[in-house]
């Protein structure tokens, strides 16, 4: 399996713009900059990509491992920190709100850590990643 996506940057780096398009087209010239990266301006950039990228791969091999294991969670929200220092992206953190009946703590801790260090995504990032979660019953 191949998936894709372009970048079009136009102008220097601080003052300069380009836009995102995504094979899915689920991105289609959507728009990036300087400021959207770098501080609160409009549009998307890469940091916020890898956070989602890793969220998602992180919840479904997490729901993969459950199913496995004989439960089937209701829900799996995370929400991933990606920090970015001195032009290196140093962590990646992963905050995990779950409801999976029937499961216990422990079990549940062990598929989370799982998850953690073998969905692909994880595996990609050469920098430090952590995770915490609260489970729901």
């Amino acid at each position: 399996m191949k998936r894709q996506a372009t970048a079009l940057w136009l102008g220097s780096g601080k003052e300069g713009k380009g836009h995102l398009t995504t094979q899915s087209e689920v991105l289609k010239k959507t728009q990036y900059s300087y400021s959207s990266r770098f501080e609160e301006g409009i549009g998307t950039n890469p940091e916020e990509l890898i956070a989602a990228a890793h969220a998602g791969c992180f919840s479904m091999k997490l729901s993969f491992l459950l199913g496995a294991a004989g439960f089937v969670p209701d829900s799996l929200e995370t929400n991933c920190v990606i920090t970015l220092e001195n032009g290196s992206i140093t962590s990646s953190h992963l905050n995990l709100i779950a409801k999976v009946p029937g499961i216990e703590k422990t079990k549940f801790s062990e598929l989370v850590k799982e998850a953690e260090t073998t969905c692909p995504i994880s595996k990609s990032l050469k920098t430090t990643i952590t995770s915490e979660f609260t489970l729901n019953s």
